[in-house]
């Protein structure tokens, strides 16, 4: 089923589309609203991290654990500057995307190259929807991989593009992945939860964050700091720098959004605390039929406008970035390359057992 492209696609944008809102599931008919119509499963996991998180390592895990259940998996990587996966992969996006071709032929850094890649990726993404569609009685679980840079995904018109789409179709939850070991500093993790506030608040999705990384260092000091507004206070008393007096008048405000927010301790090692990981989700995704879907339904009116504007963005984005490296170079080959990236098309790996 699987054909390999070669598509370096690239574009000169790499801004943020905060306006679009989620679109009507592309697949559903027109006489029927698709939102009344989504179904309880495949329960959709965006798995979103820090570089060095463990995130990719705690989908492995998820995903052998939940197939030696018998649950039925399928799996998107949307990382397209990725070189290993340990886990198997449905839908790829390095095989539609040749990241170091975008940078080559665009003149652009690492996470420029990732961004612009994405983007473009995302306006074709009704045809992920499509892969998952004909999939979609047969699933359990479908697990999506992003890229370690979070403001690619968070901040870029892409993450809001994919989020939305996703979100009409399927249960959508967002699994935020936390270094532990990297949180013993009560700034770093201030830092880290206001890079989970954030992520809550652009995605407005039903959120769990999982604190990886307890097999080397147990989470019980972050649930205290999380539900104690005095230990974490007491923490921070013992920083005196400006940064720390920072963290403290802040902490206060962020004592409403911990208490309303799951978190559980897990590692992509030795695989403890996946069942309560699997139980919280369970609940996200209680939470998304209870209140997501009203909240779309009073929007519905102008989703997918909102979307296909946002697309319609990318795609004249790309248009200038392509006029502006034509300037001194060899236009056959990038005519070529405008061609390819109009009319690429996604493929999926053949269905895992």
């Amino acid at each position: 089923r699987h054909c390999k492209m070669d598509v370096p696609m690239a574009g000169g944008y790499s801004g943020s589309s905060s306006s679009a809102t989620p679109p009507a599931a592309p697949s559903a008919s027109k006489d029927k609203d698709p939102l009344k119509a989504i179904p309880k499963s495949p329960v959709v996991v965006l798995m979103i991290g820090m570089a060095g998180s463990g995130k990719s390592t705690f989908m492995h895990r998820m995903v052998v654990r939940l197939q030696s259940q018998k649950k039925r998996i399928y799996t998107v990587n949307l990382d397209p500057a990725v070189r290993n996966l340990a886990y198997p992969i449905n839908v790829d996006i390095r095989d539609t995307v040749n990241y170091k071709e975008v940078m080559k032929h665009f003149g652009l850094g690492p996470n420029g190259g990732i961004m612009t890649s994405l983007n473009l990726f995302a306006t074709k993404f009704d045809q992920v929807l499509a892969l998952l569609d004909k999939r979609a009685a047969d699933l359990d679980y479908v697990l999506i991989d992003t890229p370690g840079q979070i403001e690619v995904f968070n901040w870029s018109a892409s993450g809001q593009i994919i989020c939305d789409a996703l979100a009409v179709s399927y249960p959508t939850v967002v699994c935020y992945v936390v270094d532990t070991a990297r949180c013993t500093k009560p700034v770093t993790f201030m830092s880290n939860m206001l890079y989970a506030c954030s992520i809550l608040y652009k995605t407005k999705l039903p959120f769990v964050v999982s604190f990886n990384k307890i097999d080397v260092m147990a989470h019980d000091f972050l649930k205290e700091w999380m539900e104690d507004f005095e230990k974490l206070g007491d923490a921070l008393s013992k920083d005196t720098t400006y940064v720390a007096s920072l963290a403290r008048s802040m902490s206060l405000a962020m004592e409403e959004f911990y208490r309303n927010l799951r978190s559980v301790g897990v590692s992509a090692v030795t695989g403890a605390g996946c069942e309560d990981w699997e139980r919280a989700v369970a609940e996200a995704c209680e939470e998304f039929h209870s209140s997501y879907v009203p909240f779309l339904l009073e929007q519905r009116r102008d989703m997918e406008e909102k979307r296909q504007a946002a697309i319609d963005e990318q795609v004249k984005a790309f248009e200038k970035g392509l006029n502006k490296a034509k300037r001194g170079r060899d236009e056959v080959d990038l005519d070529s390359l405008e061609e390819d990236v109009r009319n690429f098309s996604i493929s999926e790996h053949d269905q895992m057992d």
